[in-house]
């Protein structure tokens, strides 16, 4: 069955918003020989980088300017610039659903033959195209830079207990009570921001549940009461091995107790460490996948897009915005994305050298890595307010219909009949 409505809530916004952008995207020059191109980033902390990069690129390409913008909220703002008429040249964002929707909309160029994809890991090719709900013709987006996923260690608690890395999940909960039963607490939950829930619940989904389950569940071949049985049962497993107030306490606290030892384990990403070194820079740590299955060959780690690039459809500058998102992806310039950001590189051969990561390496060159779960989950999805609710009240069946009901409803315009 093809789309019914190919747009809803933010796609009604983009939608009227590509017949406003056609020559309204300008192509300013500066004097008689400057072109000034915008790029759009939803990364605050990264600017920094970036002007670094447009600096260099300036340099050796002196008829373009760059222009870095970076506002808090990034993804309202750009909602509001495309109602408008006021796209930016290139967008650069997080890979979630909200890119099957651009893509929807008819907004971004098609850069098949435009960009050197050749560089960059087909997987994460892959991750992109596998975000589209009804799969286009063309490519729409170049995975820049990845984060991921997983366990935050404390290297000096495992070396005082004598514990390694668990390959299984048996070898993760066992490995949890060997630290409870030493008097420390293994985990620092920060449940009292639903969205902290989601580190631990993607590494553990995103192993067991394959992403094509999301379109079965929208041709009625599969529930998500039968996909994420195991899941919630797994995830409900670790609250025993968290703190006294799991759910009171945030995000930053997290931060801090980690890094001051608190807790010998931190369930989040790898954008937390930043933070965390800030409060304790002579911290040990380092970083692990969690094996969210007893058969180690199936545990991977959980490494999404985390930047990509994409250029308007409308822009009046797309060659010179070609010839900036090439300068970035050449490797010394990913090299230095990755190396100021602590993240990893869809770029062939662009390695993140910094030992706190080092058991992740397998990983990627193996490419037994998978996407985030919930760059599945439209943004009309309350995921995890849902899943914050079922780990305080522990109502398996209530959730599982519930994460069902809102998940129809938040993708009724797919759904078959």
């Amino acid at each position: 069955m093809g789309k019914k409505k190919v747009i809803a809530t933010i796609l009604v916004s983009i939608s009227m918003a590509t017949t406003l952008l056609t020559g309204c995207t300008s192509s300013i020059r500066i004097g008689n020989s400057k072109k000034q191109i915008v790029f759009f980033s939803n990364k605050i902390e990264a600017v920094d980088t970036y002007n670094k990069l447009v600096e260099k690129f300036e340099a050796e390409n002196p008829d373009i300017d760059v222009v870095v913008s970076a506002p808090p909220d990034a993804t309202t703002v750009l909602k509001t610039r495309l109602v408008k008429g006021d796209a930016p040249d290139i967008i650069s964002l997080s890979a979630d659903r909200s890119f099957a929707d651009f893509v929807d909309a008819n907004i971004l160029e098609d850069l098949s033959g435009k960009i050197d994809f050749s560089v960059i890991d087909p997987i994460y090719n892959q991750m992109l195209k596998a975000l589209e709900i009804e799969s286009v013709d063309g490519i729409y987006g170049v995975p820049y830079a990845l984060n991921a996923s997983g366990v935050i260690y404390n290297k000096d608690i495992f070396e005082e207990l004598g514990l390694s890395i668990p390959k299984t999940w048996d070898e993760f909960l066992g490995l949890a009570q060997t630290v409870q039963d030493n008097g420390i607490t293994p985990f620092y939950f920060t449940l009292k921001e639903s969205w902290t829930s989601l580190p631990a619940w993607n590494t553990i989904a995103s192993t067991l549940v394959s992403s094509d389950s999301f379109k079965k569940v929208n041709s009625k071949e599969t529930t998500f009461n039968e996909i994420y049985s195991e899941t919630t049962d797994k995830i409900m497993k670790l609250m025993k091995y968290g703190h006294s107030d799991n759910f009171g306490v945030g995000y930053n606290d997290g931060n801090t107790a980690f890094a001051n030892g608190e807790s010998a384990m931190y369930l989040q990403g790898s954008y937390a460490i930043p933070a965390i070194l800030t409060v304790n820079p002579d911290l040990n740590l380092g970083m692990f996948p969690l094996p969210a299955s007893n058969n180690e060959e199936e545990n991977k780690l959980v490494s999404g897009v985390d930047v990509y690039f994409a250029i308007t459809k409308d822009s009046k500058n797309k060659e010179e915005s070609i010839r900036f998102i090439n300068f970035l992806l050449e490797e010394e310039n990913a090299k230095t994305y990755i190396d100021e950001q602590s993240a990893f590189s869809a770029v062939k051969g662009v390695v993140q050298e910094d030992s706190k990561f080092e058991v992740f390496d397998e990983f990627f060159e193996n490419s037994r890595v998978v996407d985030f779960q919930d760059h599945y989950y439209p943004a009309e999805l309350p995921a995890s307010d849902m899943i914050q609710t079922y780990l305080l009240d522990g109502d398996k069946n209530k959730f599982l219909n519930n994460f069902q009901k809102e998940w129809l409803k938040a993708n009724r315009q797919y759904i078959k009949e």
